[in-house]
């Protein structure tokens, strides 16, 4: 059986062989270090991630060794983490999402954060302010189900209370291109 951790840590390897990417290139990278034409690779493999960089490269008007050093430099960056597959996790039977705020113990924040890393239905988990210390996105395949992860979780040595909610839908999913088609966008400006 897949570990649903997992699938959601699909990492690429950093790749060898950086060449300076700026050199011959018009497009200024924004302070984020990021230009135009990263933006739109980036769209691009959005769209269509088993796109080869012979196949980028040409739909993007650039050499093929251009491609290749803009992705290689957005891996070892930690941009582009990968290109795993996007899951459809009620398909795969966790229907059920919730998210829970937690109150953790001073000083075990870290050792309850690798706790959760253990929990397959733990599909995120995010060191917040505010009320909570951390906030979680676990999956679950029904109600019960959902009970026994929050079980799991409450036993975890260093949590001292938990608050849950169900999504009951999703009505914005994760997303970035709202970001990536404004770098785009922003590429393609005159500048002031």
């Amino acid at each position: 059986m897949i570990s649903l951790r997992n699938l959601f840590s699909i990492q690429a390897e950093p790749l060898a062989g950086l060449v300076n990417l700026n050199k011959g290139c018009d497009m200024a990278p924004n302070a984020e270090g990021l230009d135009a034409l990263d933006a739109r690779l980036l769209l691009l493999l959005s769209d269509e991630p088993r796109l080869g960089v012979l196949e980028c490269s040409r739909r993007l008007g650039v050499a093929r060794g251009t491609v290749q050093a803009r992705m290689d430099r957005l891996v070892q960056r930690g941009v582009l983490l990968g290109f795993p597959p996007e899951l459809d996790l009620a398909a795969m039977g966790y229907g059920l999402t919730a998210f829970a705020v937690l109150e953790i113990a001073q000083g075990h924040r870290g050792l309850v954060a690798d706790q959760l890393g253990a929990i397959d239905e733990v599909c995120e988990v995010h060191a917040t302010t505010g009320q909570g210390d951390l906030f979680v996105r676990m999956v679950a395949r029904s109600n019960a189900d959902l009970q026994r992860v929050i079980d799991e979780i409450v036993g975890v040595p260093g949590v001292r209370r938990t608050s849950t909610s169900i999504a009951l839908s999703t009505p914005v999913a994760p997303r970035v291109r709202p970001l990536l088609e404004r770098l785009a966008a922003e590429g393609d400006r005159p500048e002031p």
